[in-house]
């Protein structure tokens, strides 16, 4: 995805898509509002006590202090709000951080909608806030009760913490290595997936010693927790959240009464289905073959909350409403698929002949999203399903949101050009140029190695590179994106004009993904990519610190760049990831010196849906 910056397998962005999704993304998202309110958690009122999910049951003690309670559950909430966290715990530069993301309100494009359509898309909207309120238990077990005490504090600083807190969902800050914005604790790196104190090499040796428990363990729709008695024990999403996706199921269910769509009927009864099997196979599949002007993608998708281990999925929602016209454009390309695979720089026994082509593409304006989309960043397209499954039978499908993109591109990559590149440089930034990229990012999602041989043993990538497997799978499609244009650009297939609006506008968007976080999985990529120009002479900074790229070199280091990565994934060599990572995925002075020089333009936009009553 390019949640922008861009969960296995696939992809969001923001250019993720940041340049940036594995599913992989662009992204780029903001909180809406208040989880808990009236309610504490998941529909209930707040005298409610959270206690403890039994055996994946949500046990709640209402108004019963004494009410009893398995000790021995596995506990997926907080009892109790650690000390460090209160008024006075805020960060003094709260309200700084909160206007590097300034509210921006989008529409969507509703006109071609029947009034029926619009029914639909009203009850895909409430179908999909009951995951806002799973990802915020995803992201930490604590986030209900520091929310609850958020909307009691008072003070000068308290509101613009309320809305940090929203857009971040939770007190750690995506924007700053996770730092703490309220309180002193440290960000917790298998969020509300694991027990806090569980490092992979203890769970690594539970699944030695239980084997039979190996698959849910890894599953990408299972909590792990402790059961009490020393042992570890995995709870299934269909368990754990089984209140919010009932909810969630039941406006699924409506939308499917009242659409005259057959396609968009089929999807949203079997994901519906999908929450209460966790799995998600079938519904995926149907929701390849959408062909509806409403279209909704919902479920667990993406692995980047995961950063212990990157096993587990995050809830998200994208409501949108489809642009045929703009969507039509693009069929051209994934009849180019096959071709651009075998054009790939690694040996064919690397490359991945056996994945689907269909890869439908879609240009969608976002009516609403929910989940893991909203954290921080706003993705602006997204490549899914991650199920290589899937991948292999029908490909992926690429979806570019039009409204949230181009508000990044007039708000946010203009400015930083305007202070990052040579003024002989700006002539040649242009929409097309970044519309191109981010497009070709998501498409690069679906090629290159997926499954796997390592050592015998058939496997995925994902599986073998772990946590940092999303950081090397976006830089990939950013640099693999670029690759693809160039060629096609040789072929004859993309103007050549594109070309000379290409290396600007890619420079412009590297800095745009690099201020989401140097160490977060787009930004470290991000910062591998300025590192490897920079040594191989494709990329220069002159006396007044702006950077521009070398035309003549420009190619050649690309296509050395997507080589070396495509042949980590290939081998899944986490060990040399690392190494690579270690090696160019560190800032220099000269790119923080240029990344402080952007202060004043935003870092990232929180979106407001007005279409959604927001």
């Amino acid at each position: 995805m390019f949640k922008q910056p861009g969960a296995p397998g696939s992809s969001s962005s923001e250019f993720s898509s940041r340049f940036l999704g594995p599913g992989h993304c662009a992204r780029g998202v903001e909180r809406h509002g208040s989880v808990l309110g009236a309610r504490l958690f998941f529909g209930f009122s707040s005298h409610c006590l959270l206690a403890a999910l039994g055996l994946g049951v949500l046990v709640m003690a209402c108004g019963n202090p004494t009410a009893s309670q398995d000790a021995s559950a596995p506990a997926v909430l907080l009892a109790e709000l650690p000390e460090s966290f209160s008024a006075g715990s805020i960060a003094a530069d709260i309200e700084e951080r909160r206007k590097q993301l300034p509210a921006a309100p989008l529409e969507a494009d509703l006109s071609a909608l029947s009034e029926s359509d619009r029914e639909v898309v009203e009850l895909l909207i409430e179908a999909s806030r009951p995951l806002d309120e799973i990802f915020r238990i995803q992201a930490w077990s604590g986030n209900p009760l520091l929310e609850a005490a958020l909307s009691t504090w008072e003070g000068p600083q308290v509101e613009a913490a309320r809305e940090y807190f929203r857009i971040h969902y939770g007190p750690w800050d995506r924007l700053d290595e996770r730092s703490p914005f309220i309180g002193n604790l440290e960000h917790p790196k298998g969020a509300g997936y694991y027990p806090e104190d569980l490092d992979p090499e203890e769970l690594e040796a539970w699944i030695a010693e239980h084997p039979a428990q190996a698959e849910a363990m890894r599953s990408l729709t299972t909590l792990v927790r402790r059961d009490g008695a020393g042992g570890l024990v995995a709870v299934p999403y269909s368990e754990a959240f089984r209140e919010p996706l009932d909810r969630s199921a039941a406006k699924l269910r409506e939308a499917a009464e009242r659409t005259s769509n057959d396609s968009l009927r089929r999807f949203l009864i079997l994901q519906a289905d999908a929450y209460n099997s966790d799995n998600y196979y079938d519904s995926d599949m149907a929701w390849m073959d959408l062909d509806s002007p409403v279209e909704i993608t919902i479920g667990p998708y993406e692995t980047y909350e995961d950063s212990l281990l990157g096993y587990k999925a995050a809830f998200t929602s994208f409501v949108t409403v489809a642009l045929l016209e703009e969507s039509a454009k693009l069929d051209r390309y994934k009849q180019r698929l096959p071709w651009l695979e075998r054009n790939l720089p690694i040996s064919d026994q690397h490359k991945n002949f056996e994945r689907g082509t269909e890869s439908p593409m879609r240009v969608v304006d976002l009516v609403f999203t929910a989940g893991d989309t909203r954290a921080g960043v706003q993705t602006i397209a997204f490549n899914l399903p991650n199920d290589e499954r899937v991948r292999e039978a029908k490909g992926s499908k690429k979806v570019l949101m039009r409204n949230i993109m181009k508000a990044k591109y007039d708000q946010i990559l203009v400015p930083i050009a305007e202070r990052t590149l040579p003024a002989d440089d700006l002539g040649s930034l242009s929409f097309d140029a970044f519309f191109n990229e981010v497009l070709h990012h998501e498409l690069s999602h679906g090629l290159g190695p997926g499954q796997i041989t390592v050592e015998g043993r058939e496997t995925e990538v994902r599986l073998e590179l772990k946590e940092l497997y999303s950081t090397l799978e976006e830089a990939k499609a950013d640099v693999m994106g670029i690759y693809n244009v160039l060629a096609l650009v040789e072929e004859g297939e993309m103007p050549a004009s594109l070309r000379q609006e290409l290396e600007p506008t890619y420079v412009a968007g590297l800095f745009r993904s690099a201020r989401f976080g140097l160490d977060e999985a787009h930004g470290r990529g991000t910062v591998a990519q300025f590192n490897y120009l920079l040594e191989k002479g494709a990329l220069v900074i002159d006396d007044k610190g702006r950077f521009s790229v070398v035309s003549e070199a420009f190619p050649v280091a690309m296509e050395d760049l997507l080589r070396t990565i495509l042949l980590l994934q290939a081998e899944g060599d986490y060990a040399g990831t690392k190494t690579f990572l270690d090696t160019y995925g560190v800032a220099t002075d000269e790119l923080r010196a240029a990344i402080e020089g952007l202060e004043g333009v935003p870092v990232d936009l929180a979106p407001v849906y007005r279409q959604a009553g927001e």
